[in-house]
């Protein structure tokens, strides 16, 4: 009887006189469409022969007082036609490593190169920063932002003023201290991505005095620490001065939990789209875009050339017909030669 059963668990199959062993093994789950297949870089995302390459320099390590024990790691890219002698814009970007990562979607070096030689931006200087983390911790790479491992959960998603003092008080002096940059807000960006595009919101909202221009790629505008409140915060409160271009997609997390319940807290487009009604009834300076993405930089990175012309729009500009600097390409100044 034992014999007996243990073929029948076996689950026997006897043919041609020989016996063999049915596989059981589970079918394939069928895969869903990729709602980011459209979404590839462009032309304006990629080195081109002749543009003049900025020079991204680091990393640097930025001790936090606001986080005590933690560090910042952060890298700063110079446009070729930075001069000394005259105040360039600042551009920040929080998941510093992924805005910056050359093999990724996003490759704002390149973007900024192109956008500048053509005078569609500003000269500008651009931070890329990484979410603080003790020194025993690993730095965030593209396969690995740093929410299990890092301060990223509290400095990016909480709503109160720490992570803003991190970039205003300790990075911008710091940054002061290197580069001729503009003190004028209007012409300070601050963006990232996720829990990344809250952050840049927070630091605009809590010192906008400080930054004056936000660009958010799928924001996490929803309760993780509370972020599905601003909202109302923004209904609530006096208007501030913040320009904000918004980016999100209809399949980014749509709140449903493992268990298959429903949280509209956490509902990552409803409450993208629940802000920006937020902030255009505000009267805010506000655009926004949804595509058909899930949750990453997929439609974002490919996108942000746009982002940024918007945001910088109001760049100073020629119209002097005669002016055949304004309306040519922005070559770096050239450097005198020493006298022998």
């Amino acid at each position: 009887m034992k014999n007996t059963l243990s073929y029948i668990v076996l689950l026997v199959f006897v043919a041609a006189g020989s016996a063999r062993v049915v596989p059981t093994a589970q079918p394939p789950a069928p895969q869903g469409p990729d709602y980011n297949a459209y979404y590839q870089i462009g032309p304006d995302s990629l080195p081109h022969d002749g543009v003049p390459k900025g020079e991204v320099r680091g990393p640097f390590v930025l001790p936090s007082q606001a986080y005590p024990g933690t560090q910042h790691t952060y890298w700063v890219y110079v446009p070729a036609q930075y001069d000394s002698a005259v105040a360039a814009s600042l551009m920040i970007f929080q998941d510093g490593q992924a805005f910056k990562d050359m093999n990724g979607v996003v490759r704002a070096p390149n973007v900024l190169d192109n956008l500048m030689y053509r005078r569609e931006i500003p000269v500008l200087i651009a931070v890329f920063i990484n979410p603080g983390r003790t020194p025993e911790q690993p730095e965030p790479t593209p396969a690995d932002w740093g929410d299990r491992s890092t301060n990223r959960p509290a400095e990016y998603n909480s709503l109160d003023d720490k992570y803003a003092r991190v970039i205003v008080d300790e990075l911008m002096p710091a940054l002061y201290k290197e580069y001729n940059i503009s003190k004028d807000p209007d012409h300070h960006g601050i963006g990232g991505a996720s829990s990344g595009a809250i952050a840049a919101f927070t630091v605009a909202w809590q010192r906008p005095a400080a930054f004056h221009k936000v660009l958010s790629i799928v924001g996490s505008f929803v309760n993780l620490r509370g972020g599905d409140a601003y909202a109302d915060i923004v209904r609530e409160s006096e208007k501030k001065p913040i320009r904000i271009f918004l980016q999100d997609g209809r399949n980014d997390n749509r709140g449903v939990g493992r268990g298959g319940a429903y949280d509209q807290r956490r509902d990552w487009f409803y409450q993208n789209v629940r802000l920006m009604q937020a902030l255009t009834d505000k009267g805010y300076d506000v655009n926004y875009t949804w595509g058909i993405n899930t949750h990453g930089q997929r439609m974002g990175g490919p996108i942000l050339p746009e982002m940024l012309r918007w945001l910088w729009r109001d760049h100073p500009v020629s119209t002097d017909v005669n002016d055949a600097v304004e309306r040519s390409f922005n070559e770096p100044k050239k450097k005198s030669l020493p006298l022998r």
